[in-house]
């Protein structure tokens, strides 16, 4: 009972001095319609700070990520649905733009990549493993009467 007391109480504290996300859209940003200021915000949790890097433009200060929330908003205020507004995007940017790049084309090299290096290295340990088993265990040898006595002056001195 006391256990399950003090996990609850540590969940408890976690919960609440855990980080909430961190939005950096302005409030000059914001679009009065709101179905549009949700599909904006949709859409820049989808793409890359260029200047952050691993974080989306909706969580970026970096002036280039409110470059782009802006230029989503403008995409959206003038009639592009949310596939054409992000296509235009990467169009200008480049797919390096997207958090998460479709596995498609050339990418499927670099999705792929990980988990082939990951067998590759697992089947590499096994062959290792398997002939180090299979390998003649060297015979201890003794020393031969020669060595014995000069380690017994090393030993002396």
């Amino acid at each position: 009972m006391r256990l399950l007391i003090l996990a609850v109480a540590a969940l408890m504290a976690v919960s609440v001095f855990a980080p909430a996300p961190v939005q950096a859209v302005e409030p000059d940003e914001v679009l009065e319609d709101p179905a549009l200021e949700a599909r904006a915000r949709e859409l820049s949790k989808d793409l890359r700070c260029l200047v952050c890097r691993n974080e989306s433009i909706d969580e970026s200060n970096a002036e280039l990520a409110r470059d782009l929330r802006v230029l989503v908003r403008e995409r959206l205020v003038a009639g592009d649905s949310d596939r054409e507004a992000m296509d235009f995007i990467v169009d200008r940017y480049g797919e390096y733009v997207l958090l998460r790049p479709a596995a498609s084309g050339a990418n499927w090299m670099l999705w792929a990549a990980g988990p082939l290096m990951l067998l590759a290295a697992l089947g590499v340990g096994v062959f290792y493993v398997r002939g180090r088993a299979r390998a003649p265990k060297a015979a201890e040898q003794s020393l031969s009467p020669e060595e014995q006595e000069r380690l017994r002056k090393i030993l002396e001195d």
